[in-house]
């Protein structure tokens, strides 16, 4: 089969700066239109920024979770007009502390889906009871970048008091659906063979159900610039603060011990902090608020430009399905330090520092030898880059997608 394929891909939220979900539903809609099919994205708020070819089918929840004050998401709830049962079920379950926009959002996918004309679906990880109803209709494959059991998991544990644990508790309680959801799918997609194992496990769904197929990183705009001079001494890491999974608190005590000697040491995250929350106040603790610059709501360009200002790249996370920040460090070509966690080494292979996680003491030492030797670490760099271009290029990926999907149509026909 090589055929021009209508292709509809699903993302219940895909926000172009925060996380990596806006940059995979951008990434793949355009490697797949690039192989000459049609595609459409149909995605819930905040919707992502996409190419001029491909169409954007708005799926408007009510987008609670742009706010956290309780007066605004009453008005929003009460300025919608005609309001469904799922408004009605995202506003109390938020109301309560938990995540409904998943289900939400594949209900209502399954009513713009039904009677459609697309040849396959796609659906990036919401794992919601729609899905199920779409498999009857139309061939689907379901991407799972990671289980959700793994966030649970370390938010629970770097949880400080039983009101955190139930408030962690309340929040993931969609994991019960996306559970059940993904025992009755046909068709998996992973970026990793670490994911591939966790999902099967934590699951329970066989192996066999589960292809995988590595995310792309974009290497034409995540290159070297040669024409910007390093910053001395400026570092850079990708977290979404007061996120546990992240393992920036780790990065941070490095940060405070390493200024006693580097003074001028500068940590530039790329993210946004919760304001007065845990990271903002570790900050103050640490007394290093004249050594972290955040920055936010950068393009990838802009993001290029900070890692070749930067003369290391820290990825602490205690878990990472695939980690496009791995992957993205390593085709600027900046020395790397990562945690030997999940799927890192996947993507690593030998091109960076891989370290222990959770351990500031492995991060401070790193970061000491890479300042050391400069030379070597930048060769391994250099090599790191080839590395992603040759393996994880979207065109390379895009021809996997494409099989899976003749694949998917063919067994769905049968």
């Amino acid at each position: 089969m090589n055929q021009r394929l209508n292709i509809a891909i699903c993302s219940y939220r895909s926000a172009p700066f925060g996380g990596g979900q806006g940059i995979f539903v951008y990434e793949l809609s355009k490697a797949l239109h690039d192989l000459g099919h049609h595609v459409d994205v149909i995605s819930g708020p905040p919707y992502p920024h996409l190419e001029s070819s491909i169409n954007l089918i708005k799926s408007p929840g009510l987008d609670l979770f742009s706010t956290f004050n309780f007066q605004d998401r009453l008005k929003i709830f009460l300025d919608k007009k005609n309001k469904s049962s799922d408004d009605w079920f995202e506003f109390i379950s938020a109301l309560f502390g938990g995540f409904p926009e998943l289900r939400t959002f594949g209900n209502r996918a399954k009513i713009l889906l039904n009677k459609s004309s697309y040849d396959v679906v796609i659906d990036n990880q919401s794992l919601s009871y729609g899905m199920i109803e779409i498999q009857k209709n139309l061939p689907l494959i379901e991407i799972i970048h990671h289980p959700i059991t793994k966030d649970y998991l370390y938010d629970i544990q770097f949880s400080k008091s039983i009101i955190q644990k139930i408030s962690k508790w309340r929040w993931f309680s969609f994991l019960k659906m996306q559970k059940r959801v993904s025992r009755k799918l046909k068709v998996i997609s992973t970026p990793s063979h670490n994911s591939k194992k966790d999902i099967a496990r934590d699951f329970g769904v066989p192996e066999r159900y589960i292809s995988v197929i590595p995310n792309g990183i974009d290497h034409k705009s995540f290159t070297p610039m040669q024409d910007i001079n390093r910053v001395p001494k400026q570092i850079i890491t990708t977290a979404s603060a007061d996120v546990p999974l992240k393992g920036l608190d780790f990065s941070l005590h490095a940060v405070a011990r390493l200024k006693e000697d580097f003074p001028e040491l500068r940590l530039v995250i790329i993210g946004a902090p919760r304001s007065g929350g845990h990271t903002e106040r570790l900050i103050e603790r640490l007394q290093i608020n004249q050594n972290i610059l955040f920055k936010s709501n950068l393009t990838k360009k802009e993001i290029a430009v900070e890692y070749a200002k930067s003369n290391v790249a820290i990825v602490s996370s205690l878990y990472e399905g695939f980690g496009f920040p791995v992957g993205e460090a390593m085709s600027c070509a900046i020395p790397l330090i990562a945690t030997n966690v999940a799927s890192i080494p996947e993507i690593t292979q030998s091109f960076a520092e891989l370290i222990p996680a959770e351990s500031a003491d492995a991060i401070e030492l790193a970061i000491r030898n890479i300042f050391n030797n400069p030379e070597t670490n930048q060769l391994r760099a250099d090599a790191g880059r080839m590395h992603i271009i040759e393996n994880f290029n979207w065109k390379k990926i895009a021809k996997l997608y494409e099989d899976l999907i003749y694949k998917t149509i063919d067994e769905f026909q049968c």
